[in-house]
């Protein structure tokens, strides 16, 4: 507690949840979304034969969560859409990640230190979406845990839980790639998230929740940066999720998890990529 009070931690981790996120947040979000969505094989073709099936596409990328929650909550799926100057933004991102000349913008976010950078903070806004969606759902189901539990997990995990509809946008139909029969790195850690943000909601974890958001950043910033720069595609749970399953259901759980943050090499495109987020 002696370190605690010198290091001020209640107090560092009050002001960091109160820290606005946009526009560097979200632009970093975005930036990071949109650039997922481009090594999705096919995608740039798409957006040479279709640019509003591509800019539709980047829009889930970048707002799939609050759609699917709005959705899942009772409210308008376009609701979202009245932040005009985030669609603008996410558009503006579209845009040049796409259509830049030369492919300048892609080449500079694309470099690894500066890729690193944004991962990390995409992640901030993740954990605030995660946040967020235990809290909103707790005003509208007081004692409802497993709803708070599941909007949580939908505002973390993004447009993954989506990826299907998002494929058909694209002209693609890829039913294996379904994020519940495959669960990436972010969307378990969006749901593992979700449990401790209601945990702490319904008062049953003895700390703040302005601790638990700098915590629970501090972790996903670190793996997701340590995983970008490996270019791993594995999870920092495997191991307990191997145990785990193998102690409840009798099988372990399957190798390491695919991923497609990070551009396929050259002759592995029509390899089969599994959504993430």
């Amino acid at each position: 507690m002696d370190v605690l009070a010198v290091l001020n931690l209640g107090d560092i981790a009050q002001a960091f949840s109160k820290m606005g996120m946009f526009p560097v947040f979200d632009l970093a979000y975005y930036i990071v979304s949109i650039l997922y969505l481009k090594y999705e094989p096919g995608s740039v073709e798409v957006s040479r034969r279709s640019p509003v099936a591509s800019w539709l596409c980047a829009m889930l990328y970048c707002f799939g969560s609050y759609i699917l929650a709005d959705i899942m909550l009772g409210s308008s799926p376009v609701d979202y859409f009245q932040h005009n100057s985030h669609i603008l933004l996410a558009s503006a991102v579209w845009y040049l990640l796409f259509y830049c000349p030369l492919n300048l913008f892609y080449k500079c976010v694309s470099f690894l230190p500066i890729k690193l950078v944004l991962v990390a903070l995409k992640e901030v806004v993740r954990t605030r979406k995660i946040a967020a969606g235990v809290h909103h759902a707790h005003h509208a189901y007081h004692h409802g845990f497993f709803i708070m539990v599941i909007v949580g997990y939908v505002k973390g995990s993004g447009v993954a839980l989506m990826s299907n509809f998002e494929q058909l946008l694209r002209g693609v139909w890829r039913p294996e790639t379904n994020e519940i029969l495959n669960m990436s790195f972010p969307t378990k850690a969006s749901l593992y998230g979700a449990i401790l943000f209601t945990m702490q909601e319904a008062h049953w974890l003895p700390v703040s929740k302005s601790t638990l958001i700098l915590i629970f950043t501090l972790f996903m910033a670190t793996s997701k940066v340590v995983m970008t720069a490996r270019h791993s595609h594995g999870s920092p749970f495997a191991l307990i999720e191997s145990w785990i399953c193998h102690l409840l259901f009798g099988s372990p759980l399957a190798g390491g998890e695919e991923d497609h943050h990070h551009p396929p090499p050259a002759g592995a495109r029509k390899r089969k990529v599994k959504k993430a987020e």
